[in-house]
C-alpha cells in the first residue's frame, strides 16, 4: 500500500465525508436519487480541490455507483446470486482496471502477505475470532431479529449457495473497502481520518445487505478493526482470515436462527 503524503490537508476529508456520506444515503436510506447527487458533488469538490484526490475519489466512488446499480439485500435464488456476484466483481474490477490501464499507476494493490512476523497478539486474536463470533452473533442476530433479513434456507443447494456468498461477499469486502477505498484514502490522510471514511461506506453496505436493528454497533467497529489491521499489518490474507472466520460463525448463526433444531451450539 502506498504511503500517504507527509503533510495531509483537512480540506481532502470534506469531499471523502461527502463520499461516505452518498453511500450511507444509496445503501442505507435507499435514496438514489439524492445519493448520487451527493456522489457527484463530492467527487467534483475533489476534482477541485487537488487533482490526485479527485482521482482517488472517483475510482471510489465509481465502485459506490456499480454496487449501487441493484438491490445486494441477501437473497440466494440463482438470478440474484449471479447478479449481485458480477456487480460486486466488477465494483472491484473496474476502479483496479482504471488505475493501472487509464491513470498508469499501482495505488490499487492486494498485498497477500507481509514480511513483517505476526505478533502473538495477532495470531491470538485469530483464534479469539471464532469464539467471539460464537459469543456474539446468535445474540445478535436472533434477539434483534436480523436473521430475518436471510432467506429461511433448508434446501441443499440454496445452502450451499448461501455459503459460497458469505465467503464471496466477506472477500470482496476487503477487496473494495480495505484494499481499495481505505488504501485510496490513505494517499491523502493519516489512518484513522481514513478509517472512519472507509468504516461508514462499509457498514452502509452492510446494513443493505442485512445488518440492521443494531447491526451497525457490531459492524461500525468491526469496520474500524478491519481497516486498523490492515494499516499494521500490510496483509490482506492476514484481515482476509479474520473476517472469514467470523463470517463463519456468521453462517452457523443465520442458520441455526431459521432452524433451531440445527447446530445447536449457541448460547444466547
Amino acid at each position: 500500500m502506498q504511503q500517504p503524503v507527509a503533510a495531509w490537508s483537512r480540506r481532502a476529508l470534506v469531499p471523502a465525508s461527502g463520499v461516505a456520506a452518498s453511500a450511507l444515503v444509496l445503501f442505507g436510506f435507499q435514496l438514489p436519487g439524492w445519493g448520487h447527487l451527493l456522489l457527484v458533488a463530492s467527487v467534483g469538490l475533489a476534482w477541485w480541490l487537488d487533482r490526485e484526490l479527485g482521482a482517488d475519489l472517483t475510482l471510489i466512488g465509481v465502485g459506490i455507483a456499480i454496487v449501487s446499480a441493484t438491490s445486494v439485500e441477501a437473497d440466494v435464488a440463482w438470478g440474484a446470486f449471479f447478479r449481485i456476484g458480477t456487480v460486486l466483481a466488477l465494483a472491484v474490477a473496474v476502479p483496479f482496471v482504471l488505475d493501472r490501464f487509464l491513470l498508469r499507476r499501482r495505488a490499487i494493490t492486494f498485498p497477500w502477505r507481509s514480511r513483517e512476523k505476526k505478533t502473538r497478539l495477532e495470531i491470538a486474536y485469530l483464534v479469539a475470532v471464532p469464539l467471539l463470533g460464537w459469543l456474539i452473533l446468535p445474540f445478535y442476530f436472533i434477539r434483534s431479529g436480523a436473521y430475518l433479513n436471510w432467506p429461511h434456507i433448508t434446501d441443499l443447494s440454496e445452502l450451499l449457495r448461501f455459503l459460497v456468498g458469505v465467503i464471496a461477499v466477506g472477500t470482496w469486502d476487503e477487496l473494495f473497502f480495505i484494499c481499495t477505498c481505505f488504501a485510496l484514502l490513505r494517499r491523502h490522510m493519516p489512518v484513522w481520518p481514513a478509517n472512519l471514511v472507509q468504516a461508514v461506506i462499509f457498514v452502509s453496505f452492510l446494513w443493505e445487505l442485512g445488518y440492521r436493528a443494531w447491526g451497525p454497533l457490531l459492524t461500525f467497529p468491526f469496520a474500524l478493526l478491519q481497516g486498523y489491521l490492515f494499516a499494521r499489518t500490510r496483509s490482506l490474507g492476514y484481515v482476509l482470515s479474520v473476517h472469514l472466520l467470523f463470517d463463519a460463525i456468521v453462517f452457523l448463526a443465520i442458520v441455526h436462527a431459521h432452524n433451531p433444531g440445527w447446530i445447536p451450539i449457541f448460547v444466547y
